[in-house]
């Protein structure tokens, strides 16, 4: 069962894609990382592209679109959808609907360094190693647990909420020929 909105309609509404790109050859995540600008509550934090739904958006799907075009220039025609992984809210009281697409790789990446400082593909592998060796299988460790550390980054807190969710749904689909829907 996917996770759900809250009822509490305190929640803002907010939504991310999860990228997965090069399935056929090393299965990866396209993640960012935050601007370290002070004051900025996101500040380093490594994060998947998305965010509020504004007045024009309508519906979140939309909403997820137009942020991927805003921040790192993926077109809508560039990902297919998958679908929706559910909904996961965060301790500021936003609640995230989380978006799953395949992106072609062919777009040109930009991003503006004010918000954003780098992105960060992760390999699908290297998450569900870490997963593994972290012995997060089959429970939800608590947020100061469940980290996912990669090359000069750690994912942590909402981020590694989905990437936990995103594993434990899929790992069946990852096999030593790569990822198969199936």
């Amino acid at each position: 069962m996917l996770p759900q909105a809250p009822e509490d309609e305190g929640y803002k509404p907010a939504c991310v894609f999860l990228l997965l790109f090069d399935l056929d050859r090393n299965p990866q995540i396209m993640a960012i990382q935050k601007a370290d600008n002070e004051g900025y509550p996101w500040r380093n934090q490594v994060a998947l592209p998305g965010g509020h739904l504004e007045d024009r958006d309508e519906n979140p799907l939309n909403a997820a679109y137009r942020e991927l075009k805003e921040e790192v220039n993926i077109p809508h025609d560039h990902v297919e959808l998958i679908g929706s992984m559910g909904h996961f809210q965060t301790i500021f009281h936003r609640d995230v609907e989380v978006f799953i697409g395949l992106w072609n790789g062919r777009s040109d990446i930009r991003f503006d360094a004010s918000e954003i400082s780098k992105m960060v593909a992760i390999p699908i592998e290297h998450l569900i190693k870490t997963h593994q060796e972290g012995n997060f299988s089959g429970r939800q460790p608590d947020v100061f647990e469940l980290l996912y550390p990669y090359d000069d980054v750690t994912v942590w807190g909402l981020t590694a909420k989905i990437f936990h969710f995103f594993i434990e749904t899929t790992l069946p689909c990852f096999t030593t020929e790569g990822f198969s829907l199936k």
